[in-house]
């Protein structure tokens, strides 16, 4: 007597279910499994492409670099703006040199002067003797960078101390219409620079008076901002509270440890921030991370008086490690002298500073090595530790979702000899880890050499000379499971004169 079958929909059910496991053993099979959940925020499209830079200039030149001031009054004649040799492929070919992947030039700082002919004003280069008013700085150095490889971005101060309507509501569609003027006639533009400036005295068409603004609601920033989102909506926008890049809290090119890329900012305005610019905050709403803005010499703009006070190639190191090095951007001001040129002793400085960067880096000696996890996610090839030798900031070693401590082990087959490990987090997936050390293996046992907390976009940390066979990560603490991008192990050597 035959058995009778199952009823249908049962044996439907178990086709079902053998199905989805023979799909999903393939899948692990074939490195395909489901990538981790982000964790809180993550950057945005023109964001990534910020973070990918790193490191890039500011260039501060105007009617300041000839009165030998740091703020203009505004009411400088437009005469005095008269560089002798002015050379925008000389500048940005300084930038290049020193491993700078775009220039932001103050377009008009606090004293109003334009250095575009805009047609807004007769404040502006088209009324200087530069070029006999055919001359614009914006155009040059714009086209210049572009020569180079570089991108270019734009300065343009909220405050004027030379137009008779700052402070009133007419001011602000004169402030808009230049903005315009430098989004629509200069191509790409890779960033837009607001700061906090606001108000004071000035010489305000002749009233030569102080004037004072609520800096709350006078700009009507969101406003304002949405004329960069409509006409670059790639460039990033910076201020104390972004809304895409944040200033880092001083101009001494220090990032807090750790320096979170998330804040809190929900509401907030350039100007009124209480947030922790240095360090950022651990659970903000918003990824805003930070620029590290600093210049070469004492001044912003050019003094002749410090030409023998640039920054030293090791003080520019310094600056390198706890900006870029605590997964921030270095903005570094290289001002243009009298003739419209990076001044020689600058150069010097930026060419020992690149050479040893460029020593640094040029090879990673965990090339080669190893790798042994306590956990890859589901076993996958797709998230093997061999992702972080492979230069792709997209692709990392990562565990399963409920495993958020790990260590991984490299063996480097013969010791080696360092003083920087390098690390990065994949940044679409958020900050994720909270903590790490890394050990050594000496005389038979690991030891600890060095440790951190925040990762995020690099994370450079330098050390003694260490040297071993085997190094291992330890990921101690993280709020999601870690997805580490790179991992490298470098041998810097010293600044000439050390």
């Amino acid at each position: 007597m035959n058995a009778t079958p199952p009823p249908k929909p049962f044996f439907c059910v178990i086709v079902v279910a053998l199905v989805a496991v023979a799909i999903s053993n393939l899948n692990l099979q074939a490195g395909t499994l489901t990538p981790p959940t982000p964790y809180g925020p993550v950057p945005t499209e023109r964001q990534l492409r910020w973070h990918e830079m790193e490191f890039y200039g500011f260039v501060h030149f105007t009617v300041n670099t000839f009165t030998d001031k740091e703020w203009g009054y505004g009411d400088e004649s437009e005469t005095v703006f008269n560089p002798t040799d002015f050379d925008a492929d000389q500048i940005a070919g300084v930038a290049k040199m020193a491993g700078m992947k775009g220039l932001i030039l103050t377009c008009k700082h606090h004293d109003g002067f334009c250095l575009w002919p805009s047609k807004y004003t007769e404040h502006s280069v088209k009324n200087s003797p530069w070029k006999n008013g055919k001359g614009d700085v914006v155009k040059e150095l714009s086209e210049a960078c572009r020569r180079q490889g570089m991108r270019f971005g734009v300065y343009l101060s909220p405050w004027d101390r030379n137009n008779p309507n700052y402070g009133r509501p007419e001011y602000i569609t004169y402030y808009r219409n230049q903005l315009r003027e430098l989004l629509t006639n200069y191509g790409d533009i890779f960033t837009v620079w607001f700061d906090g400036a606001n108000g004071g005295d000035g010489y305000y068409g002749g009233a030569r008076e102080k004037r004072h603004i609520d800096n709350k609601v006078y700009y009507d920033w969101k406003n304002t901002w949405q004329i960069v989102r409509d006409l670059m909506p790639m460039a990033v926008m910076f201020s104390d509270v972004g809304p895409d890049v944040r200033w880092v809290g001083n101009e001494r090119g220090i990032a807090g440890e750790p320096c979170w890329a998330t804040i809190d900012i929900d509401g907030g305005v350039p100007g009124n921030t209480t947030a922790d610019l240095n360090h950022g905050e651990r659970h903000g709403t918003n990824w805003v991370p930070a620029e590290c803005d600093v210049s070469i010499r004492p001044g912003w703009f050019y003094h002749p008086s410090e030409d023998n006070r640039v920054k030293t190639p090791a003080q520019l190191l310094d600056i390198y490690y706890h900006s870029v090095g605590r997964g921030a951007c270095l903005n570094l001001n290289v001002p243009p002298d009298r003739r419209g040129q990076i001044h020689d002793s600058d150069i010097q400085s930026l060419k020992e500073f690149r050479r040893i960067l460029d020593a640094t880096f040029a090879k990673n000696l965990a090339l080669g090595a190893k790798f042994t996890a306590s956990n890859i996610r589901g076993n996958s090839s797709t998230f093997a530790p061999d992702n972080l030798l492979d230069g792709n900031r997209n692709t990392y070693w990562c565990t399963d979702d409920d495993v958020k401590t790990a260590d991984l082990t490299l063996d480097l087959d013969q010791p080696v000899t360092f003083n920087v490990v390098d690390l990065r987090e994949c940044l679409p997936l958020g900050q994720r880890v909270d903590a790490f050390a890394i050990d050594q293996w000496k005389d038979g046992q690991w030891v600890e050499f060095t440790s951190g907390t925040s990762i995020g976009n690099r994370r450079l940390l330098r050390t003694e000379n260490v040297t071993t066979s085997k190094v291992r990560l330890r990921i101690t603490q993280a709020a999601a499971c870690p997805a580490i991008a790179e991992f490298g192990l470098y041998a810097g050597p010293s600044p000439l004169g050390e």
